[in-house]
């Protein structure tokens, strides 16, 4: 691991995820409803929480194909500057299988994440690894 630890937000659709990394003792983890985050409660909706994860430089981890491609949620994407890795296996996973998927590759994750720096961008995450995506690609 590197020295440079970014903090990650994962949203609700990746709640799971969040919660076995934190259940492991990672601190680095947040999401809706954490107490670290107050502002962020359950339920809030993308453009809620987008400009408070943009503005704390959180990186967020999803599973939400959409958040990309819907017009209002794609303005604010690039308004806000959120930096993103979608988890997009072929086939669902239990939270489980995400965090190991994500930690096989975190060095990767995190390498991407100083190359690219500020927001917006987004990164594919599968078996293969990281790889950048388009904001508007579906």
């Amino acid at each position: 691991m590197t020295p440079f630890s970014p903090v990650y937000f994962a949203d609700e659709n990746t709640l799971g995820l969040a919660k076995v990394l934190r259940h492991s003792g990672r601190s680095d983890f947040l999401s809706p409803g954490h107490p670290d985050l107050p502002e962020v409660p359950l339920g809030a909706l993308d453009l809620e929480w987008m400009p408070i994860i943009g503005a704390r430089g959180f990186v967020v981890v999803t599973r939400d194909r959409r958040i990309r491609t819907r017009p209002a949620e794609l303005a604010a994407y690039r308004e806000h500057g959120i930096r993103s890795v979608w988890i997009g296996a072929k086939r669902d996973m239990r939270p489980d299988e995400q965090a190991a998927l994500f930690l096989r590759h975190e060095e990767r994750i995190v390498r991407e994440i100083i190359k690219r720096g500020a927001g917006p961008w987004a990164l594919s995450l599968n078996v293969t690894g990281p790889r950048p995506m388009r904001l508007g690609e579906a």
